[in-house]
């Protein structure tokens, strides 16, 4: 089976790609490098690939091969590229993908909405126009809790409305739904989105809680606890969330199964856990050893009092069961940040 894997240099794209990897299935990678969040995490999630170069240079499409994987490559690119696409799927002939490129981060989304339209939308369109011209036997993408957005009832089911988003970059990702199930109708496309909850463990972004939480806390410096920490999040190990996206990838909707005959669902994949804030905090000083110093804020905008999954679709259709409860989460969590292997310690 040969599989794209877009994003492949991020958080949870690697994870994936390893798992594809390790099973045999055949990887092509493709991510832009960019600059959102500190490359030396992206670097790293390429090594764990066995994708390498002389002083982390890579150049632009250039074609790099796993020294750990036989069938795994590497090519640094975007989907905002049309016609890189293009002859990317008209060489390749990928059987299946999974798209985890995007430009990620609630707030960042209110400051350069821009770059959420150019890879969000423009750069998915892309992938869905490879995917209607060469055809696939599944995608697989990236949707957010977020969609849900002022949704008050929990917790939150794929049936419930989402239509009311309170930033840009949740906006975004419900557009992706609606495009993917458009393509899926008009052209036979078996396309799954996942609607990712508050996903965190060992080598996640440096703009999620965890990271500056561990870091602060770390330095003795405050962390900043939004809504004065009256929040709720269904917070995801990312070992769980690997393990049900590749569950999810090896099972495709089928037509005659699915509303209206179209090969289209979503499905939510979190915890079905969720923790209070407060709570989220005490385990990490737990683990440091160290309290926190706290700098009470009120809530940000585009942000949301609460997330909570209702995975009973994913459980039922998939085989779906997140096995990593958050104490242990959190224990590998700051194992790893405090561990040689994070390539961020040199910084802090």
């Amino acid at each position: 089976m040969k599989i794209l894997v877009t994003g492949a240099a991020g958080f949870i794209g690697s994870k994936i790609a390893c798992l594809l990897a390790r099973r045999g299935d055949e990887v092509v990678g493709i991510d832009n490098l960019n600059d959102y969040y500190d490359r030396r995490l992206k670097w790293g999630h390429l090594r764990l690939l066995g994708i390498e170069t002389e002083n982390n240079d890579f150049a632009p499409y250039g074609e790099y091969h796993s020294h750990k994987f036989d069938k795994v490559r590497f090519i640094p690119m975007s989907l905002d590229d049309r016609d890189a696409m293009a002859s990317l799927f008209a060489g390749e002939r990928f059987d299946k993908v999974v798209n985890l490129a995007a430009q990620a981060g609630v707030r960042y989304s209110i400051e350069n909405p821009y770059a959420y339209l150019q890879s969000n939308i423009v750069g998915f369109l892309n992938l869905l126009e490879c995917c209607r011209h060469y055809p696939v036997e599944h995608l697989l993408f990236a949707s957010s809790s977020s969609v849900y957005g002022l949704n008050a009832k929990a917790p939150f089911s794929e049936d419930d409305k989402a239509d009311c988003p309170v930033s840009f970059y949740a906006a975004t990702k419900k557009s992706d739904e609606l495009m993917a199930h458009a393509y899926s109708k008009l052209y036979n496309i078996p396309a799954t989105g996942l609607r990712y909850f508050t996903v965190y463990g060992p080598w996640g972004r440096p703009d999620m809680s965890p990271m500056l939480f561990a870091d602060a806390i770390t330095h003795e410096r405050p962390i900043k606890v939004f809504n004065n920490g009256d929040m709720i999040r269904d917070f995801t190990y990312i070992d769980d969330i690997a393990n049900g996206s590749v569950m999810t990838l090896d099972k495709p909707p089928v037509a005659a199964e699915c509303p209206n005959g179209v090969p289209f669902k979503v499905f939510n994949i979190g915890c079905s856990h969720p923790v209070k804030l407060m709570d989220f905090i005490a385990e990490i000083e737990n683990a440091l050893g160290k309290k926190a110093k706290m700098e009470m804020l009120p809530m940000q905008p585009g942000d949301v009092y609460m997330t909570c999954a209702d995975t009973t679709k994913l459980e039922c259709q998939i085989g779906y069961k997140p096995k990593v409860e958050l104490h242990e989460g959190i224990s590998r969590f700051i194992d790893w940040y405090q561990s040689p292997q994070n390539p961020l310690r040199s910084k802090m």
